[in-house]
């Protein structure tokens, strides 16, 4: 029975210390109606900034996302007022909320550092993204589009990573 054990545990304690990691992507199933076109916003490296386009008391428009120095493309419409937050260095996006009806209405985005990003109006059903793993952070997002945005759905994990997300994005 020792030697089944051994032979069984050996392997797997071997896997681990070779790959020196452990898996630490999540996903956060989208929320919103979700009609319209899909869209992904990824890239290589950290976020580092994110745009959000609002219409005052309205929907959300468009969002675009930057990876060290590059955006991603918008996805749905630059219409309306811009908000953005410039992320630090050592800083990270731990947390999506906000609230949707058909389309989504407010937007929050939360680092790690205390720092908030707050787009749209309060209004519509309430939901809550976050890594399943502490030292997670977003790495993309993506959702859906009609118009303005009808869903968003958060990709948490380490950048960096031998398989940053498991979908090769």
């Amino acid at each position: 029975m020792h030697y089944l054990i051994l032979f069984v545990l050996l392997p797997a304690c071997i896997l681990v210390v070779v790959t020196g990691e452990t898996a630490t992507f999540s996903f956060s199933p989208p929320v919103g109606s979700g009609s319209g076109s899909a869209y992904t916003l990824s890239g290589e490296g950290r976020v580092t900034a994110i745009r959000v386009w609002e219409r005052y008391n309205y929907y959300i428009y468009g969002i675009q996302i930057r990876h060290g120095f590059i955006w991603s493309s918008v996805a749905g419409y630059s219409y309306g007022t811009l908000l953005e937050i410039e992320l630090r260095e050592d800083e990270a996006i731990i947390q999506i909320s906000g609230k949707y009806a058909h389309y989504l209405r407010y937007l929050i985005f939360t680092t790690n550092q205390g720092r908030t990003l707050y787009a749209g109006q309060p209004y519509g059903h309430s939901f809550n993204m976050y890594p399943e793993h502490p030292q997670a952070e977003l790495l993309f997002i993506s959702g859906r589009h009609h118009g303005a945005l009808t869903a968003i759905a958060g990709h948490w994990g380490t950048p960096g990573s031998i398989a940053d997300n498991g979908t090769g994005h």
